[in-house]
């Protein structure tokens, strides 16, 4: 097994403290001072070259509620995968713990093939502060996690958190490397808790939620390349397409691979943007599944190649957060040594806030 692996320098101090929820809530005054940036530019967080992949979990936080007269179908139809977009209705926290202390809470599972050891996690959360009511920025850089059979953890974030305020929104993304625990809770339902998401109505609407992606080492699975890619970055009309470019990839001919990404306030059936990746100097192929059409790729959904999660709740129209995983193979057919993603949009847009990618690699 050959193996290359960095950690690229946007620091890894991860605050993970084991006590409960109670004692957890009253430390919010030990959080570190914020450091913030309206726009991160995509950055290499994690590479590695070896037998393995990546998995991830996800989860919205923040779903729909009654319905705005006169502008939405009935919130049940949107949830189960049907037409409907967050500033159409009064939206209202999940909360799926029986914990009376966590206003939201959600959980997804993770699924990691067997005798896999992580290699690397991080965990990645965001949201709009400003809906019917306002959310404290300073709250952005906690979130609680429990993993499979535990208790919460307070986790802060330990890089700059991306904080963009415009006349009708108030978006973030935070993250922290949570590496020793998944290493030693592994697979299974992890619940994220205490977003710091707002609820209620405006035109913009509410969002948020929360992925975890996991890079693990496997001896039974190919020799891959691993990359890990995240930023802060609105697109919409002032900047219509971001670009992020993936080198020294050593990638076979006919090779498989996968990319995920993780974005914030796409709105179903806008049809106003599209993901691509190209390999080498070949051309752009759409990335596109059942689940994401080829114009409407940030449509509000949760899926590895078209097809549900495991998550609690479930639901198929998330109203304004995607965090998505698609199969590479067909820009893969000549190989090569560089992706080039491309996310566009040519309306109001989006935020992107990840990009996680795995493919077959040469020796």
């Amino acid at each position: 097994m050959r193996k290359s692996m960095g950690l690229t320098g946007r620091g890894v101090v991860c605050a993970l403290v084991s006590v409960t929820l109670s004692a957890t809530l009253s430390s919010a005054a030990a959080a570190p001072a914020p450091e913030e940036s309206s726009r991160i530019p995509f950055a290499e967080r994690y590479r590695a070259v070896q037998h393995g992949g990546i998995a991830r979990a996800a989860n919205s936080s923040i779903t729909c509620g009654a319905a705005v007269a006169g502008t939405a179908a009935p919130c049940a139809g949107a949830q189960q995968g049907g037409p409907g977009v967050n500033g159409h209705y009064k939206m209202a926290y999940i909360d799926v713990d029986s914990d009376a202390n966590t206003y939201n809470s959600s959980s997804a599972d993770l699924r990691l093939p067997a005798d896999s050891r992580v290699s690397y996690a991080r965990l990645y959360w965001g949201g709009n502060l400003r809906v019917g009511e306002q959310k404290p920025p300073k709250d952005n850089r906690r979130v609680l996690i429990a993993e499979p059979g535990g208790r919460y953890k307070q986790v802060l974030a330990d890089t700059v958190t991306g904080h963009r305020t415009t006349s009708r929104t108030d978006a973030f993304q935070a993250s922290a490397d949570v590496t020793k625990l998944v290493r030693d809770s592994g697979s299974g339902a992890y619940t994220v808790a205490q977003i710091n998401v707002a609820m209620g109505h405006s035109p913009a609407g509410a969002w948020g939620g929360w992925t975890l992606v996991v890079a693990y080492e496997n001896a039974r699975e190919p020799l891959r390349s691993l990359a890990l890619w995240d930023g802060f970055q609105p697109l919409g009309t002032k900047q219509p397409a971001l670009s992020v470019g993936l080198d020294k990839l050593r990638i076979p001919a006919n090779a498989s691979g996968s990319a995920g990404m993780v974005a914030y306030n796409g709105d179903r059936g806008a049809a106003n943007d599209a993901l691509s990746v190209a390999a080498d100097q070949g051309p752009p192929v759409s990335l596109t599944d059942s689940a994401n059409p080829v114009n409407d790729v940030m449509n509000s959904t949760i899926t590895d190649f078209g097809r549900d999660t495991v998550r609690l709740p479930a639901y198929r129209n998330t109203l304004g957060f995607d965090s998505d995983v698609f199969d590479i193979k067909s820009a893969l057919r000549s190989g090569g040594d560089r992706l080039t993603f491309r996310f566009g949009t040519s309306k109001a847009g989006y935020l992107v806030g990840a990009l996680f990618v795995q493919a077959e690699s040469r020796r």
